[in-house]
């Protein structure tokens, strides 16, 4: 494949804002001057430590040491190539890209003709919604209360009956049958290759940026043989468990909402009567359980770092519904936010309630939810007769381990009473009974990784990387940190002749002087990415150490602020190595005559020192 020309890969990074970029997946907050902080969307952690500074175009996680661009961050979260990284970003930004042999574009091919087939799909069964065909599809949205605006809205579209309807339409511009495999939208068979949706009402399945990565599809007649649902499958940019429908559309306000709520339903036309009825944070999972994949997408949109979130799950009053609360109960404590439980009256879904009902109702939902520890328990005591001191005391045995598992210390104390209550025991004997379930819980093997084998004595062990928390707390060494902090983060906006002279004495910690090595080598360090592409240059094991200097927060008001302070710190460094050369000086001094040649060169030093040092001293 051509080479796009280096020169438009720096000009894309150079317009592209990586904090818009990352904040499309991870909910980004304040970090201080220049800088945003989420949750890591590399590693599962609780508080947050992934850092982006758009100034620099650099991301960098303090837990698990990911770092890099906004290429690089593609890259990783949608396993594209470096091209169609580029090329993507290019597109998003109206930019036209020239490559090494001076010809267009090439035909790219892999994850992104995936995403490009995807796309014209769903512009194809949108188009089909408007047939004389699909007028049982527009019947049954106007019987659920969803008319053209709303099928507008969620790209809702039909797929018309046949076997290759959708399939011509797409290889007429240009899609293989192998990219339409890859994609999920035909099915091979003895007969050969068809349209794998047929005759179904169709929903796109968008990923959390809203590119189409798949489809829900429901089915519409009775002669259709196929399940209710039918999703895509399994292909290499959809993956069920890490999907969430409506997620692209409920992003910006589940991170913006105060407390930040995201209420998870069942199916797809849940997520639209709530949208419809000003319930905006609604998703839903693809034709699978909620599980910890799903829990890691909604962490990283919510910036899940404090227990002040909501997550309400709503499911039908029925056995199924029940159970998979339950299912979701059991990944509960992976949130930090308060998890709760919303069963509308009679197990209505939110579709059935806001047609039944209005949108008032399916807003009030909200304030019907209750804990969903509660609801796991009162789902425990619902098998046994707490009218019998038999029915009781089998009831405290299965629901005291719900109990335990409660950490929050100042919380299990209330759910114990709650329990207590609910069986009209002593809280006494109930406290007991949960602590020995606590214990039993706290007694069970945990699995442990195994240790590493060597296969042999060639391979030598990993030198742990340097890190900004193994630093000795010493004078010198914060003075040598906070100048290549400086260095790194606004070096391009202080006087580059002084940075110079600052930088070109070696400093006393030999992994600050690593970095400082490096980037005193840097010719033009007003150029868009010079820390960036200085932070790889940095040898192991110093290059952590090099990106967390880049990206932590500069201890400052402002970004005037932070460049004074760094103008300050390099005048600190000279005078540091002025005053270090003096005392050297003096010392030579006691050891040459003063009459000879050598003793008033010394002397003449002392004085152009002196001048030098009172002229930074007074800058």
């Amino acid at each position: 494949m051509p080479r796009i020309r280096q020169a438009d890969v720096d000009e894309v990074k150079s317009r592209t804002n990586i904090g818009d970029i990352v904040g499309e997946r991870v909910s980004l907050k304040s970090a201080g001057v220049g800088s945003l902080k989420g949750l890591c969307p590399f590693h599962d952690e609780k508080s947050p430590s992934f850092h982006v500074r758009p100034q620099v175009g650099f991301y960098h996680c303090f837990g698990c040491g990911e770092s890099g661009d906004v290429y690089s961050f593609l890259r990783e979260m949608d396993h594209v190539s470096f091209t169609e990284a580029v090329e993507r970003l290019a597109g998003r930004i109206g930019y036209t890209l020239h490559y090494e042999d001076g010809g267009a574009a090439p035909e790219t091919s892999g994850r992104s003709r995936l995403y490009a087939a995807n796309t014209a799909a769903a512009e194809f069964f949108r188009s089909q919604l408007l047939t004389a065909e699909a007028e049982t599809g527009r019947r049954f949205l106007g019987e659920r209360g969803f008319d053209a605006g709303a099928a507008a809205h969620f790209g809702v579209g039909y797929a018309p009956r046949g076997w290759e309807h959708m399939m011509k339409a797409l290889t007429a511009q240009g899609f293989t049958r192998e990219e339409l495999l890859g994609a999920g939208l035909v099915s091979q068979g003895q007969r050969g290759v068809y349209d794998r949706f047929r005759g179904r009402l169709v929903w796109p399945i968008r990923d959390v940026t809203g590119q189409t990565i798949g489809f829900g599809a429901r089915k519409l007649f009775d002669d259709d043989q196929g399940p209710k649902y039918l999703n895509t499958p399994e292909t290499i940019i959809y993956k069920k468990a890490q999907v969430l429908y409506g997620l692209d559309l409920a992003k910006r306000d589940i991170s913006r909402g105060d407390p930040r709520r995201v209420v998870v339903v069942e199916g797809y036309t849940d997520v639209m009567a709530c949208h419809l009825a000003g319930v905006t944070t609604a998703v839903a999972t693809c034709g699978t359980a909620f599980g910890a994949e799903h829990i890691k997408v909604l962490r990283r949109v919510m910036g899940d770092d404090s227990a002040s979130g909501e997550v309400v799950f709503t499911f039908d009053g029925d056995e199924a519904g029940q159970k998979a609360a339950l299912r979701a109960f059991t990944e509960d404590d992976r949130f930090n936010a308060q998890t709760f439980v919303a069963v509308a009256p009679n197990g209505l879904d939110p579709c059935d309630l806001r047609l039944q009902r209005g949108d008032a109702a399916v807003r009030g939902l909200m304030d019907a939810k209750v804990p969903m520890f509660e609801f796991a328990i009162d789902r425990k005591l619902g098998g046994f007769d707490l009218s019998t001191v038999e029915g009781q005391v089998g009831a405290l045995r299965a629901a005291a381990p719900i109990v335990a598992e409660i950490r929050d210390r100042l919380l299990r104390p209330g759910y114990e009473r709650v329990l207590a209550r609910r069986l009209g025991m002593d809280p006494t004997e109930v406290r007991a009974e949960v602590e020995r379930a606590a214990r039993g819980v706290s007694q069970t093997p945990q699995r442990r990784e195994a240790a590493p084998v060597q296969n042999s004595e060639a391979e030598a062990p990993a030198i742990a990387p340097v890190t900004l928390g193994s630093l000795p707390r010493t004078a010198d060494v914060a003075m040598e940190r906070g100048a290549l902090m400086g260095a790194l983060q606004y070096g391009h906006q202080v006087d580059q002749a002084m940075l110079t002279r600052a930088l070109e004495v070696p400093f006393r910690h030999p992994a600050l002087d690593a970095v400082r090595e490096v980037i005193a080598a840097v010719a033009d360090r007003t150029k868009v990415g010079w820390a960036m592409d200085a932070v790889n240059a940095v040898r192991e094991p110093y290059r952590s150490l090099a990106g967390e200097l880049l990206m932590a927060p500069f201890p400052a008001r402002d970004e005037a602020g932070a460049v004074a302070s760094t103008a300050d710190l390099t005048r600190r460094m000279i005078l540091r190595h002025l005053e270090r050369e003096k005392n050297e000086l003096l010392g030579a001094v006691q050891r040459v005559p003063a009459d000879s040649d050598g003793g008033r060169a010394l002397r003449v030093r002392l004085r152009d020192l002196d001048a030098e040092r009172q002229r930074f001293a007074e800058s």
